[in-house]
């Protein structure tokens, strides 16, 4: 299901038939991994109540009658501080050049703030078309709370259409859907139809650690983890992987171990669990706590978390383990 592609169209069957490329924007936990989610019908992204869970661009297809739609879950706009957020804005700006349509995701139970005004900024001069989509209207008292917010926003782009909806009940997602494959171009398939993600198993199994443990830790931690995929062995009956968790300090150390090893027990356990059930195998995982000060700055560690990278097996393991 999930393998390194190259894009290769297929030939539609009917006239009608429309391809191409949406971005997925907004501010950090504005819904965009789990609008995605909701979207395919299949876990493509991890989803986190903690901002920048989204690091990379994950990517998403949907096949369906109309045509098939590659949806780029972006990370949250913010303003970088380290060269690992650096890469995730310049990863958020070269999307916005590529993909036929964007869709600017508000979060309708969060106050406006300057984060929005920059994104209309952000989206005042590209190309592409842009749909706004309001979401987590499940969590607003009433719906009329939706109209001012539905005013403020046609104030600023007359031109776009609004959608409220709520990925975790369904609501709206027909009416976005539709909006969408009215914008992508004639065209055939980038993508075999019964593929709905090209990134790799690998990636996935970090991504999937990562979750469990920003499910389990505090506030602080979020900004600075990371995980890395050191074995993805398929070789016995088995499938054994082994995992890497990257900190910044060794307090941060033993919050991620916990006492008595109950923090990284409670999370590769919940990491397998996931895994076996996503992948359909039985899974050993181990999981290791590294120190390293300064990994979001760190190029060759930020290349490893990249999705689609072919082999990480020991080009991280010699890394030396440094501490403040």
């Amino acid at each position: 299901l999930m393998a390194e592609l190259e894009i290769s169209p297929s030939s539609p069957e009917d006239g009608d038939y429309r391809s191409g490329l949406v971005a997925l924007v907004g501010r950090p936990n504005a819904g965009k991994s789990t609008l995605l989610n909701a979207i395919i019908g299949d876990k493509v992204a991890i989803v986190s109540d903690k901002p920048q869970t989204t690091r990379n661009r994950i990517i998403g297809i949907l096949t369906e009658e109309r045509g098939q739609a590659v949806f780029f879950d972006l990370p949250g706009v913010h303003k970088p501080l380290h060269k690992m957020n650096t890469r995730m804005m310049q990863e958020v700006r070269s999307a916005l050049e590529e993909v036929d349509v964007v869709v600017h995701l508000v979060d309708s139970s969060a106050p406006w703030g300057g984060g929005e005004e920059y994104l209309f900024g952000l989206l005042e001069s590209i190309r592409p078309k842009v749909v706004c989509v309001l979401t987590k209207i499940d969590l607003l008292r009433a719906k009329t709370d939706l109209l001012p917010l539905m005013e403020r926003y046609v104030e600023r782009r007359p031109e776009t259409s609004v959608i409220p909806i709520s990925a975790i009940h369904g609501d709206g997602l027909d009416d976005l859907l539709g909006e969408l494959f009215s914008g992508l171009p004639v065209g055939p398939s980038f993508y075999p139809t019964d593929l709905t993600t090209t990134q790799t198993e690998r990636f996935f199994v970090a991504e999937v650690v990562r979750e469990k443990l920003l499910e389990r830790t505090r506030d602080e931690l979020p900004y600075t983890t990371g995980v890395i995929t050191d074995l993805f062995d398929e070789s016995g009956r088995v499938l054994h992987l082994e995992a890497v968790i990257y900190v910044e300090r060794k307090s941060q150390k033993g919050i991620v171990i916990g006492k008595g090893g109950r923090m990284i027990r409670d999370v590769g356990q919940a990491a397998r669990e996931e895994l076996e059930r996503l992948l359909g195998t039985k899974i050993y995982l181990g999981l290791r706590v590294k120190v390293h000060p300064r990994w979001r700055d760190d190029p060759r560690v930020l290349r490893e978390m990249e999705p689609g990278t072919a082999d990480l097996s020991g080009s991280l393991a010699e890394l030396p383990e440094t501490e403040e």
